[in-house]
């Protein structure tokens, strides 16, 4: 195994973050970053990585992925919070409109560390998670796309021509999707549990008009674990970034197909997670850019979250030392 080097790991995370949602009883829970920060340092890995807090992120970018009023929307709703924003699991809190901008943010600045070659590879610590949110809507715990934000802002500020997105949380992407679904500068893939929360993300999906062919979905049933996932990325998902040659490769970094998750039915373990992450990587090494920018989404067993996020760590870390 390649000499691990975590200081070549841009950790971007900001404690505002973990107040999010603070005093509500919800999955998506401040204690999810606590947990993973508290096993990285009993592990002696929080304290190797490179650290920076983002800024929060100007709404001239956000604005490239999310409609206006929905903006204002967002904006007048933090005023008068607690509020639920949707159907009822978009939650706003004190310091949430805060920590999405946050969100954001670090998904801009994790593109500028890539880009200028500061660092081979960026970790957004943050919260609240990005694919599901819409245009115009939040949705499944999400308010800002940060994933769709940074390939928008990368395409905007750097002109970069095609950015291929990986998403293997557990739950479809659906914002992500439906960002890019008639464009082929940006290239969606996801793996995910069917059926499942958001119900987007049949096989059939593959993109509309001018973005036909540039979305792949692959929807499997509960119960896959290690040697589906793993397959499914070196027989089906490596060819496509091959033939597609992307500048950038971004990654949706949901935890939650690992086999202890509470809200859903996969068997991917720790090694599962590392082992999908160096074949990606493998991808990422040739590219212009020659790094990669995973943002977390989703995870919520606190135990298998932070484990998994070592798992991913370890991976990134020896890339870097390459």
């Amino acid at each position: 195994m390649a000499t691990r080097d975590f200081s070549k790991i841009l950790c971007l995370s900001h404690p505002t973050c973990e107040l999010h949602l603070e005093g509500i009883r919800h999955p998506e829970q401040p204690a999810r970053l606590r947990a993973i920060r508290e096993h990285l340092q009993k592990e002696g890995i929080w304290e190797q990585l490179t650290h920076r807090q983002p800024k929060p992120a100007n709404d001239k970018w956000i604005l490239l992925n999310h409609d206006e009023g929905y903006l204002e929307d967002v904006q007048h709703a933090a005023q008068r919070t607690p509020v639920v924003l949707d159907g009822g699991d978009t939650i706003m809190t004190e310091h949430t409109l805060e920590a999405a901008y946050l969100a954001a943010g670090a998904a801009i600045q994790g593109v500028d560390a890539l880009v200028k070659k500061e660092f081979p590879a960026v970790f957004a610590m943050v919260r609240p998670p990005g694919h599901h949110a819409e245009y115009d809507h939040a949705m499944g715990f999400c308010l800002f796309n940060n994933i769709a934000i940074a390939a928008q802002y990368a395409i905007e500020q750097y002109g970069l021509q095609r950015i291929f997105i990986l998403d293997w949380d557990v739950h479809h992407g659906n914002g992500t999707q439906h960002s890019f679904e008639w464009r082929r500068d940006v290239f969606y893939c996801s793996i995910h549990q069917w059926p499942l929360f958001p119900g987007t993300g049949k096989e059939t999906e593959i993109g509309k008009g001018a973005g036909k062919g540039f979305t792949r979905n692959f929807p499997l049933p509960a119960g896959k674990g290690d040697e589906t996932y793993v397959t499914l990325l070196e027989e089906e998902i490596v060819p496509l970034i091959r033939q597609y040659q992307p500048d950038l490769i971004l990654i949706s970094a949901g935890f939650d197909a690992h086999e202890g998750d509470p809200l859903a039915g996969m068997r991917v373990t720790d090694a599962g997670f590392a082992r999908m992450t160096e074949i990606l990587l493998q991808q990422v090494a040739v590219t212009p850019v020659g790094g990669v920018l995973s943002i977390l989404e989703g995870g919520y067993h606190l135990q298998y979250l932070a484990t998994s996020v070592q798992a991913h760590l370890e991976a990134l870390a020896a890339f870097t030392a390459g």
